[in-house]
């Protein structure tokens, strides 16, 4: 990701659902299925490895620990349906399954530093 850090950019690194998300202020990202609050409350994700505010940097070790990203909650879905299909030759044997992975969709509000 190219980025010209002198400008003023805010972002951040996050950890969430074992996954890492690079977020901005007013980015909505999909993240795996979150507890599911009232509709509109904040969340705070406090897993942050890595900030950036204008051209300063700071990594964390493994996390940084006062910094926090303030993120709203949007909606609960699925995701597209994917299909398992299971077949062994000669024995006429086949199983079909098929699996939605439930995400959360949040908007990033603010990145604390």
């Amino acid at each position: 990701m190219k980025t010209n850090i002198s400008n003023g950019v805010k972002f951040a690194v996050i950890q969430t659902g074992g996954k890492q998300y690079i977020v901005k202020p007013g980015d909505v990202i999909k993240v795996e299925k979150l507890e599911k609050p009232k509709k509109g409350s904040i969340f705070v994700f406090d897993k942050i490895l890595l900030a950036v505010e204008g051209e300063k940097i700071i990594i964390g070790k493994p996390f940084l620990e006062k910094t926090r990203v303030e993120a709203e909650w949007k909606k609960e879905a699925k995701a597209k349906k994917i299909t398992i299909l299971r077949y062994k030759s000669k024995t006429r044997y086949s199983k079909k399954k098929g699996h939605r992975q439930p995400y959360t969709e949040v908007l990033i509000k603010n990145i604390k530093v």
